[in-house]
């Protein structure tokens, strides 16, 4: 029953373009962020006399574990991003999400559990997406069959290179490795390549619809 889901939802042409948008969003996240480990730097101003940032002082101080973190976070990000270990990527992300939305429900922020619990949601759809790479560890069998491979037109893979590199530099903006003044632009070209070419797939598939139907 659960391969039968597992074909049914890899079908979908759809899902498929769900998956490419989430990886790009969660590595344009956490690749500038981690960095920001890696170089040694705080991840964040809050003052240390409250919970949250004690926490974050803590760990900052921590140094070698600090800058591991950041190295876990740029590591799961870049596989993300190589459709050939992508997989490998959503398993790294598994473990960092579920750390990073326990740790957002014990010190109590106020409104981001609910968002790292949607990219929580979000990792555990990449996995399911790659459910086949991951089942011979789940069960034994023959491999499975009859697996869609889904492919790109040329005008949106320009598109998905597009949202991804403007949704890289808001992000990394935001981190101070390029001027913040590029935050705004990015977004703008990002969100507009985005809508871009998802209105060009779903114009596409209405149109086949429309020359079957006739």
């Amino acid at each position: 029953m659960l391969d039968a889901l597992f074909l049914r939802l890899r079908s979908s042409a759809f899902l498929y373009r769900f998956a490419l948008f989430t990886r790009v969003l969660l590595a344009a996240g956490f690749l500038p962020t981690g960095l920001v480990k890696v170089l040694g730097e705080r991840f964040t101003q809050i003052a240390p006399d409250s919970p949250i940032g004690a926490f974050f002082e803590a760990m900052f101080q921590t140094g070698l574990y600090w800058r591991f973190l950041g190295f876990s976070q740029m590591l799961a990000g870049a596989l993300l991003l190589l459709p050939r270990w992508a997989h490998l990527g959503a398993a790294a992300f598994l473990p960092i999400m579920v750390n990073i939305f326990v740790i957002t429900v014990a010190l109590g922020f106020r409104g981001t559990p609910v968002v790292t619990g949607l990219m929580l949601l979000a990792v555990l759809f990449l996995c399911a997406w790659d459910y086949h790479r991951f089942r011979p560890l789940l069960r034994q069998g023959p491999p499975l069959e009859g697996i869609v491979e889904h492919r790109l037109a040329p005008f949106e893979r320009f598109g998905f290179s597009v949202f991804a590199a403007s949704f890289l530099a808001a992000f990394a903006s935001t981190r101070g490795f390029v001027p913040l003044s590029w935050v705004g632009p990015a977004m703008v070209l990002g969100g507009l390549a985005g809508l871009t070419t998802a209105g060009y797939f779903f114009i596409t598939r209405w149109r086949r619809r429309s020359a079957v139907r006739a």
